[in-house]
């Protein structure tokens, strides 16, 4: 798996999850640190084109990160404190970037928390939220009054709304 992690401090959370990550054997790119937004829209803008599977993101709090990395359309940060959160937010939630407080995770947290990165296997009712959010995504983005722009999110919207309403008609 392809991960891309960011952080705008240095931190032993952050060292500890990339060594768990690479031990794992799974491909891990750590950009140049970077101001909280600039670092988290880098990482969001990653995951979303499809260069990186997941994306880890790790500032003071975490908080402004998640924030940031959530304005890219595509993208699901969640911010995680223990391994049971971290498990859920991919599970049911279907997060593509997680998110930890460098200040906040002890390294042996971050550890525990990657030590089973395998793909998730999502049940119906995940499925169905997810495209939901998309939905709500790309209808948003319809409103973006730019020309052309404004059409091809028109037209992702009728798509997006076509392939929900498919999927919330599937027999659960």
């Amino acid at each position: 798996m392809r991960f891309v992690v960011g952080a705008d401090d240095e931190g032993d959370a952050l060292d500890a999850a990339v060594d768990q990550l690479r031990r794992a054997g799974h491909d891990v790119d750590v950009l140049d640190r970077d101001q909280w937004p600039d670092v988290a829209g880098r990482v969001a803008r990653a995951v979303a084109t499809g260069d990186a599977d997941q994306g880890l993101l790790f500032c003071w709090t975490g908080t402004g990160t998640a924030m940031a990395a959530n304005k890219v359309p595509g993208v699901r940060a969640a911010l995680a404190w223990d391994p049971w959160i971290a498990e859920g937010a991919r599970r049911w939630n279907d997060a593509n970037v997680l998110v930890m407080s460098l200040k906040r995770t002890e390294p042996a947290t971050a550890r525990t928390m990657f030590e089973d990165v395998s793909p998730v296997v999502h049940s119906y009712p995940t499925v169905a939220s997810v495209g939901t959010i998309a939905t709500t995504e790309a209808i948003r983005a319809a409103r973006v009054p730019s020309g052309a722009v404004a059409v091809a999110a028109r037209a992702r919207a009728v798509e997006c709304v076509k392939s929900t309403t498919a999927v919330s008609a599937a027999p659960a």
